[in-house]
């Protein structure tokens, strides 16, 4: 007997109990999306390497330690994408989609990072992306925030997950931040842990991010990089304040929040919950004014987020129920393969006419008392049962199976018009 081939680690399967919430949570973020007035886009889930080391910097974790790269048939480098950003501005570049244009855009879709997997973050993962080109004033950083506000809200999340925000400023003023970091930690190398230590000349403020509670004393009464911002990012942070507060949309300014990849400037924020353990942030992001030029395009003011399927799936079967799954409306039974090849035809029927009820055929044969048990472990709300007498006399039962009614029986050219009543 052969043996069995289970998954990859970490790269995890989405059981049908489970995809009736995956699609909850989808549908819930497009219309959403749509109600905003955000385009989809689409690009591939392999890219040059060079990409993600030009835009993600190649001294971070991502870089360094969790791509899927391989060298394919051509000799030339490929990586599994890791995020979504990079990949979306080579599309609208290569494509002229930012010349010239504003362009609010969406997509969805897996992603990979070979991390240590744990409940709430896989090998695969999925996120939603949203990426916003060509308008550099702070209004459309607090629609971005608005709209995954929004999303969360439908999602019924409001009361558990709270935002926290905070500028990087322009890449100048963060130069200068970095090194006051830099001289405020070497002090205390003592204090750092191996990781910290292997950052604090390449990426410091990772330090900053750092869940190291032995490190959380230092890190509380390091310089903060707010005090650190220019005039323009410091004008821009408090215009996008002033917009939350209009909103009424809550907010933590965290001293310490910062990405772990090198292309923001300005707003970052994340989405956070304490109902998912350590794997707290749902959905994070912010401004990346110079990723367009550093990968090729002309300047352009560009701003995006992340948010996890994953987890966010996670939290609605925390906070909610296991699973969404639908139910069939009508469970339809044929007590012989005469009588099914009616029914086919009677559900099919069914279907074109009201397009919006589930239907569910048994197939596989079996007394009428079997296939009644089926129908009711379905979760069906009723059952429509052609027998042969029925089928002679062109006519069809309808049992309720969540309600102790008797059975109808009525003209099978009146059962659009039953259903229709009766689901509607």
């Amino acid at each position: 007997m052969s043996s069995i081939i289970q998954a990859v680690r970490g790269m995890n399967d989405i059981l049908p109990e489970e995809v009736s919430l995956w699609q909850h949570v989808e549908n819930t973020i497009q219309e959403v999306l749509k109600s905003f007035c955000y385009d989809e886009i689409r690009f591939p889930i392999v890219e040059k390497t060079e990409l993600f080391k030009r835009s993600i910097g190649e001294v971070t974790d991502i870089v360094e330690k969790e791509m899927y790269t391989f060298i394919d048939r051509n000799e030339e480098s490929l990586t599994l994408r890791p995020e979504g950003t990079a990949g979306c501005v080579r599309t609208v570049i290569e494509h002229g989609l930012i010349h010239n244009q504003i362009q609010r855009l969406w997509y969805k879709g897996p992603f990979f990072r070979h991390e240590r997997p744990q409940k709430g973050r896989t090998r695969q993962f999925h996120q939603c992306g949203v990426e916003i080109f060509g308008i550099p004033t702070p209004d459309i950083d607090a629609e971005l925030i608005l709209l995954s506000a929004t999303i969360f809200e439908r999602l019924g999340f409001k009361d558990h997950i709270a935002l926290q925000i905070n500028s990087l400023g322009s890449p100048a003023s963060r130069a200068k931040y970095k090194e006051t970091l830099i001289a405020y930690l070497t002090k205390h190398t003592d204090q750092l842990d191996e990781d910290s230590k292997r950052r604090l000349n390449t990426n410091p403020l990772r330090i900053l991010d750092s869940k190291n509670p032995a490190m959380a004393d230092l890190i509380h009464h390091a310089p903060k990089l707010t005090e650190s911002l220019d005039d323009e990012s410091r004008l821009h942070f408090e215009g996008l304040l002033n917009y939350l507060n209009a909103l009424n949309i809550k907010y933590e300014i965290n001293p310490c929040l910062v990405r772990g990849l090198d292309y923001y400037t300005k707003t970052v924020f994340e989405w956070v919950t304490t109902d998912l353990g350590a794997q707290g942030t749902v959905c994070a992001g912010g401004r990346y004014d110079g990723l367009v030029e550093q990968l090729g395009g002309k300047p352009t003011p560009a701003l995006g987020f992340g948010l996890g399927l994953e987890r966010t799936v996670l939290l609605l079967q925390t906070l909610h129920q296991k699973s969404l799954a639908l139910a069939p409306d009508i469970y339809f039974i044929a007590d012989s393969e005469k009588t099914l090849e009616t029914a086919f035809a009677l559900s099919n029927s069914l279907r074109k006419a009201l397009p919006e009820i589930r239907i569910l055929m048994n197939c596989g044969g079996g007394a009428i008392k079997n296939q009644l048990k089926k129908a009711d472990k379905s979760g069906a709300r009723y059952a429509l049962i052609l027998g042969e007498q029925e089928a002679a006399n062109q006519s069809i039962v309808l049992k309720n199976l969540r309600e102790n009614n008797p059975q109808e029986i009525f003209p099978q050219q009146q059962i659009i018009e039953k259903l229709s009543g009766l689901l509607n």
